[in-house]
């Protein structure tokens, strides 16, 4: 391609989401003029499974549960008033406790406050709280140092969010 329809695909197919300040080009990508046509009956499935999920849907039939990880993040998104609430009051109750481990309210029997956390999780469960140490912590200014294990594996090494 040369360098005018280069420019004329990218403005073709520039995706812009502004109400979450995403701009995605994918005017380099390998596709064809047919393939968003190809792929709007999977899009469509796609976008009505997310919206059925969004409702409350059951999303884990072997457990009978939905599946709302973002309702954490906006409680009042929760298809039900009274799962907002849970939301909600178990988010205080988190801030409150950690408030208190701080500030040595809570603290070990033989010491005026903790200094070490133990994080323990495979996968996910200790990456993205890993991921999250290590990009907010800071060596010289946690209040705690952070361990993680993150492998049933016994030879497993664990690591320290300041490593």
């Amino acid at each position: 391609m040369n360098a005018s329809q280069l420019w004329d695909r990218y403005k073709k197919h520039l995706c812009r989401i502004d109400s979450a300040g995403l701009t995605l080009d994918i005017s380099r990508m390998t596709f064809d003029d047919g393939f968003f046509a190809k792929m709007e009956p999977a899009i469509q499935k796609a976008y009505a499974a997310m919206d059925a999920l969004e409702k409350g849907a059951i999303a884990n039939p072997d457990e009978d549960r939905m599946v709302g990880h973002y309702w954490l993040r906006a409680p009042e998104l929760a298809p039900k008033p009274e799962l907002a609430k849970e939301i909600k009051d178990t988010l205080q109750s988190i801030k409150t406790f950690a408030a208190d481990v701080h500030s040595g309210k809570i603290k070990p029997p033989t010491a005026s406050s903790f200094s070490h956390v133990l994080s323990i999780g495979i996968g996910g469960s200790a990456l993205g709280p890993e991921f999250v140490a290590d990009a907010l912590g800071h060596p010289l200014t946690d209040k705690m140092y952070v361990h993680f294990i993150d492998n049933t594996d016994p030879a497993g090494r664990p690591r320290r969010a300041t490593e």
